[in-house]
């Protein structure tokens, strides 16, 4: 009976020593899991942050980065329409300038011209064309302010032309046509290639002689006409025609132009000759009204004398 109860006793002691076992074993497991699932919270929840952080930093270095750039490309365009704007006006002077110069040439042209003038005269500017188309006129710049009075010539220069001429007329020289009309200011000019325009003429070589007229066209000849039948032979294509001088109104020796065409018919008792004009009046600008009463020497003296009373 005793050992009975001592064995039951030691079974109950063992039994105790397993559970306690059993207690310590599960309590270490349930630690050791515990820690490990805190663990693997924190890592996740530090994953997904550090991703959310990344992509955070992306996006805002990205619109940074745009919006930087955007920036820069209208800092670039204001200096490129600057730049643009600039190369411009450097473009604007530069046709400026070539233009005052290609003007200083033709003024200093025009100026050694009118130092060789015999006559006194007087420079002009072509501004325009008659508005009433009187006579196709041509309107200078100068009036009677300006000394211009009715029936002066009109002569140019126009380098283009290789002419021989008088003393009178220095090389060059070209004529345009007659004051026809005066204001104060402002001056009408009958070209030579007016229908109403007559002129006394005669070759340069052959010194034949006749009336030069216009057709009413600057693109038009001109007419020498009643030259004399008999002088057929002696007229040659190319030479020059001048004013004789006949008539008071023009000097003799300015160019009117060349022979181009001879026409004749075997009844008439007189010949017409074509003219191709000196005068490129497309390129007219420049024109001088002369006085043939009064040459340039004369006029200065005039002058001199009356600063001296």
């Amino acid at each position: 009976m005793i050992r009975e109860e001592s064995e039951k006793r030691r079974s109950i002691n063992f039994t105790s020593y397993v559970f306690i076992v059993l207690c310590l074993v599960s309590l270490s497991m349930l630690f050791l899991s515990s820690r490990d699932f805190t663990t693997t919270i924190k890592g996740s929840g530090l994953t997904m942050y550090s991703g959310l952080r990344a992509s955070v930093y992306r996006l805002k270095s990205f619109i940074s980065g745009t919006i930087l750039s955007i920036q820069e490309l209208a800092i670039l365009k204001d200096q490129y329409d600057e730049l643009a704007e600039r190369i411009s006006r450097y473009e604007q002077l530069e046709k400026t300038a070539a233009g005052i110069r290609q003007e200083n040439s033709r003024l200093r042209e025009q100026l050694g011209f009118s130092q060789d003038i015999s006559y006194r005269h007087i420079s002009a500017e072509i501004i325009g064309n008659d508005p009433d188309n009187l006579f196709s006129a041509l309107v200078i710049n100068k009036g009677k302010r300006d000394g211009i009075m009715v029936n002066m010539p009109v002569i140019a220069y126009q380098r283009n032309e290789k002419t021989r001429t008088s003393d009178m007329a220095p090389t060059g020289t070209v004529l345009v046509g007659k004051v026809v009309l005066t204001a104060q200011f402002e001056s009408l000019i009958m070209p030579i290639y007016d229908s109403t325009s007559y002129i006394s003429a005669r070759l340069g070589e052959s010194r034949i002689e006749g009336i030069v007229e216009g057709q009413g066209s600057p693109d038009a000849p001109l007419l020498l006409r009643f030259v004399r039948r008999q002088t057929r032979g002696e007229i040659a294509i190319g030479e020059q025609v001048i004013t004789s001088g006949l008539g008071g109104i023009y000097p003799p020796g300015i160019l009117l132009g060349r022979v181009s065409r001879v026409l004749y018919q075997d009844t008439d008792t007189s010949i017409e000759i074509e003219l191709e004009s000196s005068a490129d009046f497309s390129r007219l600008e420049y024109v001088f009204a002369i006085d043939i009463h009064s040459t340039a020497r004369q006029y200065s003296t005039d002058e001199e004398n009356e600063v001296v009373e």
